[in-house]
């Protein structure tokens, strides 16, 4: 298991820290550090800085979305009924909520369906065409899922029900675009887009989009919201439609996400990423995973104030259980692998509890994964099929290990860094050794090891108001786009660290010139160690603190490096 951390310090280019400092009249500073996140010239640079709306790409490069939106307004017309199958993530769900309004809005006869976490599982199940004929649909639109699907809809297709597949999954094969009415999918080789990050409620905005032939930039509270729980790259087009959209979800007029808002504790504070991310994102998940998803649906279209609170508040009481389900099964995973897992030779975590619930293996993996630093298999045994969900490191593609793997697996889909997947009691033993197997042939010792990746090497008197101002312009950060990092060698305490409370620490440091108060959440560990040290290096950000009307530099540290 890792003990340490590998800092990475960017090279500096000066020649270019020079040429955008000049152009674009910034510090040398933040020219160095959109020169970190790939931004190599003066255009780029702008748009980066802009983020205008208009410069979202158009709908219409998509090869196939002129052949869906005939589709949908043919069946709007001759009043036939369109489907709308969705999943139960937050990304699923903003994306049916957003194509429900949408298709209701041109008068189409509108259904929507969430299948069951935990009774049917992700995407179009093998009841499709049951489900589709007894609804008496005539279109299908799938959004956050299809692309893999291929017999459901081969089926489907037969029967001469229409197939539109919106989604942003990898595919396994080409063969859905070939039997699909038509596929809307960023992934694909034949896409004709030319951003391929865009989360699912990302696709179906596109749809949207090319379906009223407007902007719908009011709809980007929905967008954001999915996009920054689907942890997508917050990068080009995603970067621009959550910065946009999370100053839309502070000021959002759909009455159910203002309850949420304010069930959550959030009400009048600025919305970030953060807080999609650890307050709202969750409990939008949480009633899927305890008990179905249409609870999170009917709160972001609900029209009523009384029906809105009374589902916000059964979020919250779904996400408080999900908390503690959690909890327990982190706990009981974490002493299957203390007494399973050799560290010197597994470098994939797979490890397997008897009945877990399935509604938590993802959150259990994501904590497992950032733990260890290890990709991480969670997998409920429940009789013969059992559920699993996996969550990575940046340097192991967790989907194409997958792939490699198939023959073990029953289905299986997602990303680089999150799936998910059934497998047969039977087979878990050998996937645990085969995928084990290949990442012993793929990944160094170096690669287990978390590296802090710092865009500079500063002294405490190169920080300034203005270079935090400066930073903010970057922001949303996220995946993708992280929040710069500084590191300062040489540091001296001076005075007495404080420990605060949920283990906060706050101390003051210098370097014999220049003093500032540092604080580190979750580091109150740290303070003995602090005390002890005859100097320490710092990894940070830099912020301003606003406490009680007084604005003053402050250090929020990611890490300490001790030198005794």
């Amino acid at each position: 298991m890792p003990t340490s951390k590998i800092l990475k310090i960017a090279p500096p280019n000066l020649k270019l820290q020079n040429t955008f400092s000049e152009k674009l009249k910034v510090s040398c500073i933040f020219a160095q550090i959109l020169i970190n996140r790939g931004i190599d010239n003066i255009g780029d640079a702008g748009k980066f800085l802009e983020t205008k709306l208009q410069d979202l790409l158009d709908p219409h490069l998509f090869s196939d979305i002129d052949k869906a939106t005939g589709l949908v307004k043919k069946a709007a017309r001759n009043k036939k009924k369109i489907m709308v199958f969705g999943d139960y993530d937050v990304d699923g769900i903003t994306s049916l909520a957003l194509m429900k309004n949408t298709l209701d809005e041109i008068g189409a006869s509108v259904i929507t369906y969430l299948p069951h976490r935990i009774k049917e599982g992700y995407g179009l199940n093998k009841d499709i065409l049951q489900l589709v004929r007894h609804k008496k649909a005539d279109l299908l639109i799938t959004v956050d899922c299809g692309t893999n699907s291929l017999s459901q809809i081969q089926e489907l297709r037969q029967h001469n029900i229409e197939v539109i597949v919106t989604d942003h999954h990898e595919p396994l094969d080409n063969e859905v675009a070939l039997c699909a009415s038509a596929i809307i999918n960023p992934k694909l080789k034949t896409s004709g887009y030319k951003y391929r990050d865009l989360a699912g409620v990302g696709v179906a905005y596109k749809f949207c989009q090319a379906i009223k032939n407007e902007n719908l930039f009011d709809d980007l509270d929905l967008v954001a919201l999915g996009t920054v729980s689907d942890v997508v790259p917050l990068t080009g087009e995603n970067r621009i439609m959550v910065k946009e959209g999370l100053s839309r979800i502070a000021s959002t007029k759909r009455i159910g996400l203002k309850a949420l808002i304010e069930t959550s504790g959030i009400k009048n504070k600025e919305i970030k990423p953060s807080s999609v991310s650890f307050i709202l994102g969750p409990r939008i998940n949480a009633s899927g995973r305890m008990d179905t998803a249409e609870i999170a649906f009917k709160l972001l279209i609900s029209e009523e104030e009384q029906e809105a609170q009374e589902l916000a508040r059964l979020m919250e009481t779904h996400n408080r259980t999900r908390q503690k389900i959690e909890n327990k099964i982190l706990e009981q995973a974490q002493d299957l692998i203390n007494k399973q897992v050799n560290f010197k030779e597994h470098k994939v975590i797979v490890v397997a509890g008897e009945d877990w619930h399935q509604g938590v293996l993802g959150v259990v993996a994501s904590k497992l994964a950032d733990r260890f630093y290890r990709p991480t298999i969670v997998i409920s045994k429940k009789g013969d099929l059992c559920k699993g969900s996996g969550r990575s490191i940046k340097s192991f593609h967790l989907f194409n290990s997958l792939l490699e793997c198939q023959e073990l697996l029953d289905t299986f889909g997602g990303h680089s860094h999150a799936v998910g997947l059934i497998i047969r009691r039977s087979n878990i033993e050998s996937f645990k050794n085969k995928i084990n197997d290949l990442a012993r042939g793929k990944m160094l010792f170096e690669d287990l090891v978390p590296t802090l990746d710092i865009d500079m090497e500063l002294a405490l008197s190169d920080l300034s108001a203005s270079l935090v101002m400066e930073l903010e312009k970057m922001e949303p950060f996220g995946e993708g786009n992280p929040e710069p990092l500084f590191y300062t060698k040489g540091l001296k305490l001076k005075g007495q660290p404080q420990a605060l409370s949920r283990d906060t620490l706050k101390f003051w440091v210098s370097d014999g010139n220049t003093t500032y108060q540092a604080i580190g959440f979750g580091m109150a560990s740290f303070k003995e160690s602090l005390i002890a040290a005859d100097s320490f290096d710092l990894v940070y950000t830099p912020r301003m603190d606003n406490w009680q009307g007084n604005s003053s530099m402050i250090l929020e540290i990611r890490d300490i490096f001790f030198r005794v």
